[in-house]
């Protein structure tokens, strides 16, 4: 089943009636179950469907706005009104994500009561089944990390009954996760004995890794060692670091040995465009809406492995030189050496945001310009083939072999398992492919305690996987919101007297901001829904 498949092409636009209704919209559908279920090619354009639901590019910015690797400038969106501590119950956010997410469940739910009447061998219809299994589980996985307890069922319901049913605890849908998970794993195929034309297809590596996850969130570190052991153990597919780090996220090398799971796109056939919205405009962006922040670009080390309030090497006249490559290869800076860093074809093109540049098209210009706020633009998952508005089809991976060591990494530090052999195995040679070469960088830092590597791994594991839409997830999950998330935000030194741009202030409740208000719409329309989650009226 090649990408294309996971597509759904607009022929088959109109099957988006029969799984895209929120729980508050009485269904309407121009097939019948008599008419539209008759072959399995149909079941599979309803699978297809299910993983356009699953995620988007859009959902992974989205994702990312809630943290502190960004910051909206050009408008008061929903997720600044989070982070300024002013949302309530009717917040627009709140809803669509509640729908959206149903409409993905509402799909799967359809599909899994149809697809064993086809005319289709066993095993087929069981790889579909499983398949669709994992994206509902990846669906509830995602409703829990947001509203907490949420309304959970395993069949297609009516729009009456939608109104009927109360929150399950969050902790009895995490249960049935790992059972379905692994219930389905042998059903899904092996990333061995899968070929190219399969790709971007579930696999049992991408059920192992949404295992670890999923326990990696409620901290149980003993199972995310499991699972991450078995991804690493080369049973289920040899995955291995991509060796260019900033390439690692281009068209030409979609589907390598690092990616576990993505979301595909495909040029002209199905692309995003947010990137319209954060690159520089000289390179074709419309406005800067979403910009790296400084705390971001504080976080990367310099190339003598030390942080940039201990090393020698540190000049902050001149704060981009002797860093960790990665910070080049995800921010655009003052003075970015566009054409040596970003092979688009083009020659002696250099990215000035300085105020007192002599080219203005990218340069700050103020909080409300079209130019960034923070001094900084986007550059990770910039496509060097996009196409008009900037439109990409690079795809937007959502699972990735750094992680599993990143993961197990910090699973066996908080377990007291911490080792120069673990360190080795993750560590090192993540920091190896960054481009790093200094001892103190790469070696195993003996002296540190489970605290100081704790602060260490944090550390690496934002820089690694910043602007993938992870970030917040983390910092719900540490508990650490804030320490992150509390304060002033701040641009590059770009101020009066060469000080930070201070771009607001973020405002976090401990008691209420780690979930989301169920949508004031459902509650509207469900009493069994309340009550709401701490901190937002009923």
């Amino acid at each position: 089943m090649k990408v294309k498949k996971y597509i759904v092409v607009f022929l088959f636009g109109v099957m988006t009636l029969m799984g895209c209704n929120g729980m508050d919209n009485e269904p309407t559908n121009s097939y019948t179950d008599r008419n539209f279920w008759t072959s399995i090619e149909k079941a599979q354009y309803m699978l297809n469907m299910a993983y356009n639901q699953l995620y988007s590019a859009g959902k992974m910015w989205n994702d990312e706005r809630l943290s502190d690797n960004v910051f909206q400038g050009r408008t008061f969106t929903d997720q600044r009104r989070m982070r300024n501590g002013i949302a309530d119950a009717s917040l627009s956010i709140f809803a669509s994500e509640w729908a959206e997410l149903y409409e993905g469940i509402k799909t799967c739910n359809v599909f899994l009561e149809h697809i064993d009447a086809l005319q289709a061998s066993d095993v087929v219809k069981k790889n579909m089944k499983a398949q669709a299994r994992f994206i509902r589980a990846s669906l509830f996985f995602r409703l829990t990390n947001f509203y907490g307890a949420v309304p959970f069922f395993t069949k297609d319901i009516s729009w009456e009954e939608s109104h009927t049913i109360a929150r399950t605890p969050r902790v009895k849908i995490i249960q049935w996760i790992h059972t379905e998970l692994a219930e389905i794993l042998t059903d899904l195929d092996n990333r061995i004995s899968m070929d190219a034309s399969a790709n971007g297809k579930i696999s049992q590596a991408a059920d192992l890794m949404l295992q670890a996850r999923v326990y990696l969130y409620d901290g149980d570190w003993a199972n995310v060692q499991k699972y991450c052991e078995l991804l690493m153990s080369g049973d289920y597919g040899i995955y291995q670091l991509f060796p260019n780090y900033s390439g690692l996220f281009d068209q030409d090398n979609e589907y390598n040995s690092e990616v576990i799971m993505d979301v595909a796109y495909v040029p002209t056939t199905r692309t995003w465009g947010e990137m319209y919205d954060m690159c520089p405009l000289s390179k074709g962006g419309r406005v800067s809406s979403t910009a790296p922040t400084q705390s971001l670009v504080d976080n990367y080390l310099t190339l003598d492995g030390e942080t940039i309030d201990e090393s020698t090497t540190y000049n902050p006249a001149n704060p981009y030189v002797n860093r960790d490559p990665r910070l080049t290869a995800t921010v655009v800076y003052d003075g970015y050496d566009w054409s040596g860093n970003v092979k688009d074809g083009s020659t002696n093109v250099v990215i000035h945001i300085h105020p007192n540049s002599a080219d203005k098209s990218d340069a700050y210009q103020g909080p409300t310009a079209n130019q960034s706020c923070t001094g900084y633009y986007v550059r990770k998952y910039y496509d060097t083939k996009h196409e008009a508005g900037v439109e990409a089809a690079n795809n937007i991976i959502t699972m990735r072999y750094a992680d599993v060591l990143l993961m197990y990494a910090e699973a066996m530090n908080e377990q007291g398992k911490m080792s120069i052999d673990v360190w080795n195995k993750t560590i090192r040679p993540i920091r190896k492919r960054a481009g790093f070469t200094a001892a103190k960088a790469l070696d195993y830092p003996s002296t540190a305690d489970q605290a100081t590597m704790r602060q260490l791994l944090r550390r690496e594991r934002r820089s690694e996987l910043a602007l993938e839409g992870l970030r917040w997830f983390d910092i719900k999950r540490w508990k650490a919101g804030s320490e992150y998330l509390n304060g002033p935000v701040y641009g590059a030194r770009f101020g009066n007297n060469n000080s930070l741009i201070k771009l607001d202030n973020y405002k976090f409740l401990e008691t209420r901001d780690y979930l989301w208000s169920v949508p004031l719409s459902q509650l509207d329309i469900n009493g069994h829904l309340k009550p709401n989650n701490s901190g937002y009226s009923n």
